[in-house]
C-alpha cells in the first residue's frame, strides 16, 4: 500500500489535499513532451504525479518523469503553484482531493524516451500552438501560463 491509498484507509471518503508536480519538458525545436494517460482515458496531460513522504517537489518531479519517460531531467525552473477551490477533482473510485501541484519547465535532460505502459498509453512531443484537444484542463492552464512567461521574457 501506497500512502495515499493508508490515509484513505484512515478518512474514507472525505477530501484529502494531494501534493505533486509536473514538468513542461521541451525539446530543440521548443516542442512539449505530454502523455496519453490511461486515468483519466485518452486525456493527454503533462508528465508528473504525487509527491511521497520526504520528497521535495523537485524530488517528486524528477522521479515522475524518469519513471514515466524515462528521461532524467536537469536544470528545473519553477513556473508557479497551482492549489486552490479550482484544484478539486473526484477520482474514478470516487475519491475527493484538492491538489496543490508545483510546475516545472526545462529543456534540459539526458536519457531515452520510453512510455511506462501502466501509466499512459503513448508519449508524444507537440508544438506549442498545436496541443490536443482532450487535455487534463489544469495542465493547459500550466501551459498557456508558460507561453505568457516566454512571451514576457523575448
Amino acid at each position: 500500500m501506497g500512502y495515499v491509498e493508508d490515509v484513505r484507509k484512515l478518512v474514507g471518503k472525505m477530501p484529502i489535499i494531494l501534493v505533486g508536480a509536473v514538468v513542461i519538458l521541451l525539446d530543440k525545436e521548443n516542442n512539449i513532451l505530454l502523455q496519453e494517460r490511461k486515468h483519466p482515458k485518452n486525456v493527454w496531460g503533462l508528465p508528473g504525479g504525487l509527491m511521497e513522504l520526504g520528497e521535495s517537489t523537485e524530488d517528486t518531479a524528477k522521479r515522475e518523469i524518469f519513471e514515466e519517460t524515462g528521461l532524467q531531467v536537469k536544470n528545473l525552473q519553477l513556473l508557479s503553484v497551482y492549489s486552490g477551490k479550482d484544484y478539486f477533482a473526484i477520482a474514478a473510485n470516487g475519491d475527493p482531493f484538492y491538489t496543490v501541484t508545483t510546475a516545472y519547465y526545462t529543456s534540459k535532460y539526458e536519457g531515452i524516451l520510453e512510455n511506462d505502459q501502466e501509466e499512459a498509453f503513448s508519449l508524444r512531443f507537440f508544438p506549442l500552438h498545436k496541443l490536443p484537444q482532450n487535455m487534463v484542463g489544469s495542465h493547459r492552464k500550466m501551459i498557456e501560463d508558460f507561453k505568457k512567461m516566454e512571451e514576457t521574457l523575448n
